[in-house]
């Protein structure tokens, strides 16, 4: 009945006598646009033969990559979340159509890794994530000899709106701070979700930490491979279902999961990722468990940008399963866990928990890799070492639970009048001082608008700034709004005002920025209600977020708002056709900004 489909592979390259072995379906992400992906060609080669060598019938494909940092600050922007569930599908089309028995998905960067979660969550066949790596921080001489060491990416976006910094200051900058293929250096979205890939499960340990640069990193390549044919053996030899990414995504490894972010202050992009991902597992994880989890847990990691370390820190720390062994010795996390490697999260913990006794000098050895200073877009140039483990859980990257970074959590939702349900916050980013904020409301409807007022001082210390029809429909798309909270730092007044939207924030912004409000102005929030001069109360240790207006003022304002042109920006933005169906059918923030299934099942009838 197949011989057809036979016939098609062997014109493929794959030989006859490999006939039933499992297929291995490799969703590469490499393109030459990011530097968090330029080097997974080499990567997709090396995972194929290793495939190969172990046993299984490698079949590479690729998906769309954007990089968030060159869409930044244009019309780009707008076309990033919506990638997320195009990349999805795109893997779930190839998968399906080609009858895969397994699953490999090689990503990096901010929207890559959650599309591709995505998918081998609606999938669930025998899947093994292994991202292309972290990329190393860099040390920038100015030309008047100040050297700046440990720079990202963040740090030539401040230094181009701090009005000191001259064109030469810049170049030095420009040229310095990426100085390695991989995801950007600090705890930004890319590396969180990476992070958190690892925490539930789906993820070899140091899939979040070990540098792309670094020999470790090819290691961990090659042993992705070897457990995706040994996991789809189990599966289809042994009936073991446990290896089936459902059986590890459970509600408990979420919960784990999102606790570990929390501790770790990780992008509040997470939040949309990992609401989506519930979604696509159906699982019942909603913003209120993230804002449960946010009250019961410490920051005990403050990586760039919201402290001084960088990813490389933290991997010598023991990476996450360092931070998740502080978890669990706190009583934080759900012991009855496994991953695609481990039968528990003990078994895990006992191997891999740098603190632990019984840990392996296969991972303290592990954990010493470290940054090679090589200046180059190859992979894996370098075997560096650090001489010893950062083991001090006081002053180290990762602290221990009795003597937290933040007494609070790293992430925090909010809810009032101003966000019925929810916005979010990187308290880890905040400063202690502007935990409480109170102070009057500077209106625009655009991150375009957001920058002018930012740039030509007409935002002053002190004010609200509130940036609103950026959210999942009113954008459309949900744009990351890097710019504002880097030019305010530029400025100089980071810690004096508030930006607040129903867009998104970078992995790489820090400060009192709050995302994600919902509902957002084009569904009719009260965000699209503010107007100048109105007075915001911020309220991070009650978590309360408030406009000062009362439920009459507001309804009037409400009236009169829907007698005219209804919940529209004012402003000129050109929308594609693609852009308009992502916002035909995007839910709100709260729900992961993901397609309305409700509204799909109805319109197309095959409910």
């Amino acid at each position: 009945m197949f011989a057809g489909a036979r016939a098609l592979y062997r014109a493929a390259g794959v030989d006859g006598k490999d006939f039933g072995k499992p297929i291995v379906a490799i969703a590469n992400s490499f393109d030459e646009f990011v530097p968090g992906h330029v080097h997974l060609n080499k990567v997709g080669r090396l995972v194929s033969e290793a495939v190969k060598r172990a046993g299984g019938i490698p079949r590479e494909f690729n998906t769309m990559a954007v990089d968030d940092g060159i869409a930044m600050g244009h019309t780009g922007m707008l076309y990033s979340l919506p990638s997320r569930e195009i990349i999805a599908d795109t893997v779930e089309y190839q998968v399906n159509a080609h009858c895969a028995d397994a699953l490999i998905c090689i990503s990096n960067c901010d929207k890559i890794t959650p599309g591709m979660l995505m998918a081998a969550l609606r999938l669930n066949i025998p899947t093994v994530f292994v991202s292309g790596g972290p990329m190393e921080s860099g040390t920038t001489v100015l030309p008047d000899g100040t050297v700046k060491e440990n720079t990202d990416l963040i740090d030539v976006m401040y230094a181009s709106a701090d009005d000191a910094m001259t064109d030469e200051d810049l170049l030095a900058y420009e040229r310095t701070v990426c100085p390695t293929c991989g995801s950007c250096a600090g705890m930004f979205t890319a590396n969180s979700m990476n992070c958190l890939t690892e925490a539930i499960g789906l993820a070899l340990p140091g899939n979040g930490t070990v540098l792309a640069s670094h020999g470790y990193r090819k290691q961990l390549f090659e042993r992705a491979a070897q457990t995706v044919v040994d996991i789809a053996n189990r599966y289809y030899h042994e009936d073991d279902e446990s290896v089936l990414p459902r059986s590890i995504a459970t509600k408990h490894a979420f919960e784990n999961a999102m606790t570990m972010d929390v501790a770790m202050g990780g992008s509040t992009n997470t939040v949309l990722h990992i609401l989506a991902m519930a979604q696509s597992a159906d699982v019942d994880f909603t913003l209120n468990d993230i804002e449960r989890i946010s009250h019961t847990v410490q920051c005990i990691c403050k990586a760039s940008p919201s402290g001084e370390w960088e990813i490389s820190d933290v991997h010598r720390a023991g990476g996450i399963t360092g931070i998740l062994g502080e978890l669990d010795r706190a009583g934080k996390l759900h012991r009855d866990v496994h991953s695609i490697d481990y039968p528990s999260l003990e078994a895990k913990l006992d191997d891999w928990d740098v603190m632990r006794e019984t840990c392996t000098d296969h991972a303290r050895d592990f954990f010493r890799a470290a940054p090679g200073h090589i200046v180059s877009p190859e992979p894996w140039t370098h075997e560096t070492k650090f001489d010893s483990l950062d083991t001090d859980r006081v002053d180290g990257a990762i602290h221990d639970v009795e003597h937290p970074a933040v007494t609070e959590g790293g992430l925090a939702v909010l809810r009032g009048n101003l966000a019925p349900d929810g916005c979010v916050v990187k308290t880890a980013g905040v400063p202690k001082e502007i935990w409480t904020f109170r102070g009057p409301a500077l209106v625009v409807e655009s991150q375009e608008q957001a920058v002018e007022v930012i740039l030509n001082d007409t935002l002053k210390p002190g004010q609200a700034l509130i940036i609103r029809y950026e959210g999942p429909k009113g954008g459309p798309g949900m744009q990351e709004m890097l710019y504002p909270t880097s030019f305010v730092k530029g400025k100089g007044i980071g810690k004096e005002v508030a930006l607040i939207t129903d867009g998104r924030y970078s992995g790489g912004s820090s400060g009192l920025s709050i995302g994600h409000v919902a509902p957002e102005a084009a569904s009719g929030g009260t965000i699209a209600l503010v107007e100048d001069g109105d007075i915001i109360s911020i309220d991070i240790p009650n978590r309360r977020i408030d406009v000062e207006l009362s439920d009459e003022e507001l309804a009037e304002r409400r009236a009169k708002l829907e007698a005219g042109d209804g919940y529209v920006a004012h402003r000129d933005r050109q929308v594609s056709q693609a852009l308009k169906a992502f916002a035909a059918f995007a839910r709100s923030a709260d729900k992961g900004a993901t397609r309305d299934p409700e509204l799909i099942d109805r319109l197309s009838g095959l409910a």
